[in-house]
């Protein structure tokens, strides 16, 4: 069985419970304390899970793999014999790599105005980090508008990806570090669709979508 090292409150660990979710794929979480305790940067975590101290980390019958996105397509490319979430196309696949290192400016800067507000970090430049998710944001939001007026309403291809899922929850999340939406409509309207996906599971600050 898969082991996810995980914290609830993570963006990123999210990513890899909505995955499992979605490919009905048993794992076993193994809690990390990532805040208070800093537990993914301790010397016992650096030498034997991740030398990077970050996570997720999964470790699936001795197969060791770090990085949320790297995760996401290993689970795919294992689980989903439709190839729903990561498409064979390799424009698709194209794409999705492009939007991933969207996914990990979103880490860079959303997330770490969040560890500001949210988790009290002070060795942050808050204001660089708004700036530098406000320009993701205003990028996503410009795309998916230019889609919209397509009829379409994903990042890549005619359904949801792993493109989607992977700059999901630092985007959902960007009140929490100070960061409003307000002028994103189409980012807006993404979000809602994407909780409404079905089988849509949440997390602390991005709750599930209630029956209609």
């Amino acid at each position: 069985m898969i082991r996810l090292y995980d914290y609830a409150l993570s963006g990123n660990c999210f990513k890899v419970r909505q995955m499992l979710a979605w490919l009905g794929v048993d794992y076993q979480s193994v809690p990390v304390d990532f805040h208070p305790g800093r537990a993914h940067r301790s010397a016992a975590f650096l030498a034997s899970i991740n030398p990077l101290g970050q996570l997720p980390v999964i470790d699936d019958d001795g197969f060791v793999l770090r990085d949320a996105q790297a995760i996401l397509i290993y689970l795919a490319s294992k689980h989903d014999a439709q190839g729903r979430w990561y498409p064979d196309d390799p424009q698709l696949r194209g794409q999705v790599a492009m939007w991933f290192a969207i996914a990990d400016e979103l880490t860079r800067t959303a997330s770490a105005a969040r560890l500001h507000d949210a988790f009290g970090y002070e060795n942050i430049d808050i204001e660089a980090c708004r700036r530098g998710a406000h320009a993701a944001f205003r990028l996503l939001d410009d795309h998916l508008a230019e889609h919209a007026s397509e009829g379409r309403q994903w990042l890549a291809g005619p359904q949801a990806t792993v493109a989607d899922l992977a700059c999901f929850p630092y985007a959902a999340l960007a009140g929490e570090g100070g960061i409003s939406l307000d002028e994103y409509p189409a980012l807006r309207s993404w979000i809602w669709n994407f909780r409404h996906l079905p089988g849509f599971i949440g997390m602390s600050g991005i709750f599930a979508a209630g029956p209609a």
